[in-house]
């Protein structure tokens, strides 16, 4: 077999290191997804995400948007206007005053909300709407799941799922959502937060 030079083998290493065909060559791209083309990301097994049964529950104002609620006593509070957001770990509510006059159906919430949440929302996934009552007023109730955001740390999402109540009473209308991973007991705690609301 014929010895090949030493500049002739540099050479060739170097074509080999420019060939644009080469896989190493490929420069990385990352590319982040529509929130309606997002893919769902697993639930958890054993969701760490319960609210305990004995927390203490404190009450809420908003001036701007007139309305009142308990919620969860220790939650860090993020307000801004009229809308309001209180999270510990992986729960939260968020309540904010809707648009609405007139008290919302079933029918409007599937023509007019379930698109505008379907197309805001990470990998949205409907679960039920259904008309309601609670003391505050009345309205629907719409429960569906999303990808939550990326954990700021870690980056790691988790599977949520939404309790939006749109409550109408003399004409406004306040919207809270109750959310938590998916398989998270939480219903003592969410019917205690929806069932102390009081728009003013």
């Amino acid at each position: 077999m014929p010895r090949i030079s030493p500049w002739v083998a540099l050479v060739l290493t170097l074509a080999a290191c420019s060939n644009p065909s080469s896989p190493a060559a490929a420069p990385a791209t990352s590319v982040t997804a529509p929130a309606g083309q997002e893919t769902a990301v697993p639930a958890e097994n054993n969701p760490p995400g319960d609210i305990p049964d004995n927390v203490a529950f404190v009450e809420y104002a908003n001036t701007a948007g007139k309305y009142r609620f308990t919620h969860p006593e220790g939650w860090a509070e993020k307000t801004q206007g009229a809308t309001v957001t209180f999270t510990d770990k992986l729960n939260g509510v968020q309540a904010t005053v809707g648009s609405a006059t007139t008290v919302p159906t079933g029918a409007s919430a599937t023509g007019q909300d379930v698109p505008a949440l379907q197309s805001s929302q990470a990998a949205f996934e409907l679960r039920g709407i259904t008309e309601v009552s609670v003391p505050a007023g009345s309205g629907v109730r719409i429960v569906y799941r999303r990808n939550s955001a990326p954990d700021a740390v870690t980056g790691r999402q988790y599977r949520d799922e939404v309790e939006r109540y749109e409550i109408v009473a003399g004409g406004r209308e306040v919207i809270i959502e109750l959310f938590g991973p998916v398989g998270a007991d939480n219903v003592d705690a969410y019917r205690t937060m929806i069932n102390s609301l009081k728009i003013a």
